[in-house]
């Protein structure tokens, strides 16, 4: 069974900046693709960025510039850099990984952007 586990979510202040990381229980390579989703309240859960087994990236327009999707293939983990947070990045954060077969999910973790 594939477990992905989210830790590293928390309150942080407008400006600031805060890590996430996904510890994946098997290696992370055997995933196609890994990525942050987000879900505010009353609002959906949407796309916050990708990495493909390949080493490319991609990044929701609103997080751009802003927030680095990275891995570390020797520990399994996938990490959510967050800098220069707003409040409207407020949600639950869910690490997600797809293998081509099945989708996975964390359990999620909380972020709090707020002064």
């Amino acid at each position: 069974q594939v477990q992905l586990v989210e830790s590293g979510g928390g309150l942080v202040q407008p400006g600031g900046s805060l890590r996430l990381s996904c510890a994946a229980s098997r290696s992370i390579f055997s995933f196609n693709r890994m990525g942050w989703y987000r879900q505010a309240p009353g609002k959906e859960r949407e796309l916050v960025a990708t990495i493909f087994s390949t080493g490319s990236r991609n990044y929701a327009d609103s997080v751009k510039g802003r927030f680095t999707i990275s891995r570390d293939s020797a520990v399994d983990t996938v990490y959510l850099q967050m800098n220069s947070p707003k409040p409207e990045d407020t949600g639950v954060y869910y690490c997600t990984g797809s293998d081509g077969v099945s989708q996975y999910w964390g359990q999620g973790t909380q972020v709090t952007v707020s002064s």
